[in-house]
């Protein structure tokens, strides 16, 4: 089939079989909850009302049953959809999220995602579920709003950025496409996932994500803030980790901010629990003795709807109803979380089929020609033209001969969370079919080696036939069946066969790692399965191969024989063309997914030797990232005249790169994350400190690779006249920010304006720049655009910990604009007027641990299971230090701490004071019994100086502070 570029809808695509219905079916006096000329509150309620406390409480799991007696039908949370309706079967597959927000294109974003709930309802009203437990579900578990903070995230592929502003703004686009426009009825109702601080996967059920408050405010939770405030989100699902010690699922965060930024939208924010993390307060993190009173906290907390024990209810309810009957939560409770589900199912239309506008869409939405066109202009968008010398465009009249040369030259891969592909168009196959009627010719290899493994003890070869391998990085490796392309594979008896030709499984039992025999000389190899992490061996009796032995003395040696050079394989079909595409990745379920990390952001080495290969023969050589993450490409960057990237882009991903190579479309994307330099050695990955730990472009110091917001164009921008509507503005006041935007080239292209601001003289440690504002300009040749942003003094607050709140400091600020987080094309100053902030006040209040200026050794911990944060060493062998600048001690005569320690421990356990250089007190602190034990220590004070201070607290041995306080001789009466 083929697609005209010039029919991609700018809009939602027409096939969406929408109908509008002013009025409802005449009805015989419904129940209230039927009626809907009432208001919803007084539906929800009324139907409240009408449910026994057991089936209320069944309406707390994930699965709920149907009430025939008031024609109440099942209803179930979760259905993923994050770049396409995942794991229901054939349905359009976008570029993954971190594509989509490559594209910089809020407008796009939005599109697809009206595109996915058209389908999502779609499947809801016309496809039955795989389990026939009810129909598939509404509530939609996208988007991933989490930012990319470390690009070794093994689900890096699920968000949009490093950057909160942009990922609010993409996040709240996806939201609202699939949310609809109607006024009082939802197409799909989207959920916010994970809240928060969810950046890593090893151990991820019981690692602490540290936050201090201002990470907090102005990082982690600035991604989810705008979009619940706008009303776009429905709910938010907990994330599976802890933060500051405390697990996600019963943080007070969930009520404190969430549903404070909610209620302004009028409606309830619905919160749901990740798979199986309310048994992981017991079982995993051991935070709570049972699970009654841990799923009781988490009801508590916020938490309205239990994802646990998949289709078994009975499980979690029984837990829901011994807390009830414990005494540990109220019926209240239940119908709290009961109501706002109610709320949003009202939302959603099922109480009023009549009415809702999206009933009549149909089946054939799914993968309809509209979506195909929207797919392909996605993945066009989100290309990213990384460095290009002037290879690119290529142009087929001077080089007619392709080599599309790499594992991904003509594959496509799914994710976890993409649907089945309903075709694929690998790079070569696009490129073949836009040079098919302009003379050229595309050859393409994988370059990969064909082996055969033979047993040293039979001579036989592995499965009776030779494999094609591929490495995916840490010497992990996949080995195809030669002709059939079949992964082998570990079966449940410990058999190896070779059996899929997809990878797509919680448990990837198809990866391998081939290591020397540690008695053998040459290609002698142990094969061992990475899952399992045991070796394959002969059977005693039967001399079958079963992956067994547990250590490689029991293990089968191997001898590698190789049937095919896959590096010269490539090197001559490089060496024939006029020019080589090399496309190089990762395979999205291995060595880096959901569950795993990745150790590194390098090339796999085996990539990396095949790409030099190829370029050392072919100087026309260009590199295609396809991945789900950066890679560190230094050799690349200065080597090859050419060096593109690509997410997994879905269906029509050949036909968007095609496009591209050949200058059909401009390259529109732009880095939504910094690729560092594989020299650059990145902060621990636990480390979400972003402040300390320099992370992102807002705080890394080195100079990285390629930066945030990075991107090329075949045609030239310039930008010009930047200048603002006043040189000054109020703490609570904008300006408006005018550039000059023209196309200086001979072609078509779009430049996304950035806009950055930093504080010239700051009293914290502020970011180095920070993204303000942003715009995706489509220009034609010679066309110029003015374009007006709004900056308001928001943009420039920070949170102040003195005060605990955001404020905007008075003082000279800069405005940048910029092509990207290094590339600064224009700076203008603007002035904030307003009265300067006073020193921190300490005497006679309160001062929380956690709101220190800088630190080093400690860890943030939980100061109870229910609220509130507090501070302790990293390590009790060493000390930990607080920071607390430009403190008044005037007056202060007293020192009190609030400390808790919970049992002996080696040294002195203390808090040492010192004001600047001077040591005020070492208190001792009690074993106080428990870590949730608090107590109060204290000491007098002489000779404090009446001026400002560093104030500096150091804490020895196994103890926690949550906060302190000093008197005034004034309060001592």
């Amino acid at each position: 089939m083929r697609f005209d570029d010039r029919s991609h809808p700018t809009s939602a695509p027409a096939c969406r079989g929408i109908r509008y219905v002013t009025s409802p079916s005449p009805s015989a006096a419904p129940p209230p909850y039927r009626d809907p000329s009432l208001a919803m509150s007084k539906r929800v309620e009324d139907l409240l009302e009408r449910l026994t406390l057991d089936e209320r409480l069944a309406m707390l799991h994930q699965h709920v049953p149907a009430v025939p007696r008031l024609d109440i039908a099942s209803f179930r949370t979760g259905t993923e959809a994050l770049h396409g309706v995942a794991g229901l079967g054939v349905a359009t597959v976008f570029p993954q999220a971190v594509g989509l927000g490559a594209s910089w294109d809020e407008d796009l974003v939005r599109a697809v995602a009206e595109a996915v709930s058209v389908e999502v309802r779609a499947f809801h009203r016309h496809r039955p579920t795989s389990t026939g437990s009810g129909t598939n579900g509404l509530q939609i578990w996208s988007p991933v709003v989490n930012l990319l903070r470390d690009p070794r995230w093994g689900r890096n592929e699920e968000g949009y950025s490093e950057d909160p502003v942009h990922t609010a703004r993409v996040g709240t686009a996806y939201c609202r496409g699939l949310a609809g426009d109607h006024p009082t009825y939802l197409r799909a109702a989207p959920v916010l996932k994970h809240f928060l601080a969810y950046n890593n996967e090893n151990d991820r059920c019981v690692t602490s994500s540290g936050l201090r408050p201002r990470v907090l405010h102005e990082y982690d939770l600035a991604a989810f803030r705008p979009i619940i405030a706008s009303g776009a989100a429905t709910g938010a699902m907990a994330a599976y980790n802890l933060v500051n010690g405390r697990p996600c699922h019963v943080s007070p965060l969930l009520e404190d901010e969430l549903r404070r930024w909610a209620r302004q939208t009028g409606h309830e924010l619905f919160v749901v629990s990740d798979e199986q993390a309310p048994s992981n307060l017991v079982v995993l993190e051991h935070y709570f003795e049972d699970h009654a009173t841990s799923h009781a906290a988490a009801l508590k907390a916020g938490i309205d709807s239990f994802t646990d024990h998949r289709e078994d209810s009975a499980t979690v309810i029984g837990r829901l109803r011994e807390a009830l009957e414990r005494g540990l939560i109220e019926e209240e409770d239940v119908n709290r979380a009961v109501r706002r589900q109610l709320q949003l199912r009202f939302r959603l239309g099922e109480f009023d089929p009549d009415l809702d506008p999206y009933a009549g869409i149909g089946p054939e939405v799914i993968d309809c020609p509209e979506h195909r066109a929207l797919a392909r202009r996605a993945a066009t968008e989100s290309v990213v033209l990384l460095k290009n010398d002037g290879l690119l465009p290529l142009n087929p009249a001077r080089a007619p001969r392709i080599a599309v040369i790499g594992p991904h030259a003509d594959t496509l891969y799914e994710d976890w969370y993409s649907g089945t592909l309903p075709y694929q168009v690998g790079i070569a196959t696009g490129l073949c079919a836009a040079l098919a009627q302009r003379g050229g010719e595309v050859v393409c290899v994988q370059g990969a080696d064909r082996i055969a493994l033979r047993s040293r003890t039979t001579g036989e070869p592995l499965g009776g036939t030779a494999f094609d391998i591929q490495e995916w990085g840490d010497g992990v490796l996949t080995l195809c069946e030669a002709g059939t392309g079949r992964y082998l594979s570990l079966e449940d008896d410990a058999s190896l066969v070779a059996e899929r030709t997809l990878l797509k499984s919680w448990f990837v039992d198809e990866t391998f790692r081939l290591e020397p025999a540690p008695d053998g000389e040459g290609d002698t190899f142990l094969l061992r399965n990475v899952r399992t992490g045991r070796y394959a061996a002969l059977g005693p009796a039967d001399g079958e191969v079963r992956v067994t032995a547990e250590s490689p003395a029991t293990a089968e040696r191997w001898q590698r024989e190789l049937l095919r050079d896959g590096a010269a394989e490539a090197r001559a079909a490089a060496e024939e063309a006029d020019a080589a595409i090399v496309v190089l990745g990762n395979h999205p379920m291995i060595n880096g997914r959901e569950t795993e990390d990745r150790t590194g952001i390098a090339l796999p080495k085996t990539q990396e030797a095949l790409l030099r290969t190829v370029a050392a023969v072919r100087p026309e050589t260009a590199l295609v990232v396809m991945s789900s993450y950066p890679y560190a490409v230094d050799w690349a960057d200065t080597h090859l005249p050419a060096v593109l990237w690509t997410s997994h882009g879905g269906q029509e991903t050949g036909h968007a790169l095609a496009a591209v190579l050949l200058g059909e479309a401009d390259p529109a994307g732009r880095l939504p994350q910094t690729w560092y330099r594989g020299d650059d050695e990145l902060p621990h990955s636990l480390d979400y400190d972003i402040i300390k730990a320099g992370w992102t472009y807002q705080y890394h110091r080195a100079a990285p690779l390629y930066p945030f917001g990075h991107g090329l164009s075949y045609t030239d921008f310039a930008h010009r006249d930047l200048r603002l509507s006043a040189d000054s503005m109020t703490q609570y006041g904008s300006v408006d920010v005018t550039v000059t935007l023209a196309n200086t080239g001979s072609r078509p292209g779009s430049e996304v304006v950035q806009l950055y601001v930093r504080p010239l003289d700051a009293r914290y440690q502020a970011p180095r720049l920070r993204l303000a504002d942003f715009r995706k300009v489509p220009l034609e040749p010679g066309e110029t655009r003015e374009l007006i942003f709004r900056l308001s003094a928001e943009r420039l607050a920070h949170w102040d910990v003195t005060t605990g709140a955001f404020t905007v400091d008075p003082g000279d600020y800069e405005v940048l604009l910029a092509r990207s987080a290094e590339n600064i094309v224009g700076t203008t100053r603007l002035t904030l007027t307003g009265p300067a902030p006073s020193p921190r006040a300490v005497v006679d209040r309160r001062t929380p641990a956690v709101d220190f200026d800088d630190h080093a050794d400690l860890i943030l911990v939980d100061a109870t299971r229910a609220s509130g944060d507090a501070v302790a060493p990293a390590d009790p062998a060493r000390p930990a230090t607080l920071l607390f600048r430009s403190v008044d001690l005037t007056g202060a005569v007293r020192f009190e701490a609030e400390v808790a320690r919970e049992g002996d421990a080696a040294g002195e356990p203390s808090v040492e004071l010192w004001a600047g250089e001077r040591k005020l007190a070492r208190i001792a602190v009690p074993v106080t019994g428990d870590q949730y034990a608090w107590t109060t220590v204290a000491t007098e004070l002489s000779g404090v100086e009446a001026s400002l201070h560093d104030l500096t607290l150091v804490l020895h041995g196994r103890i926690r502070l949550a906060a302190f306080r000093f008197d005034s001789s004034q309060a001592n009466g």
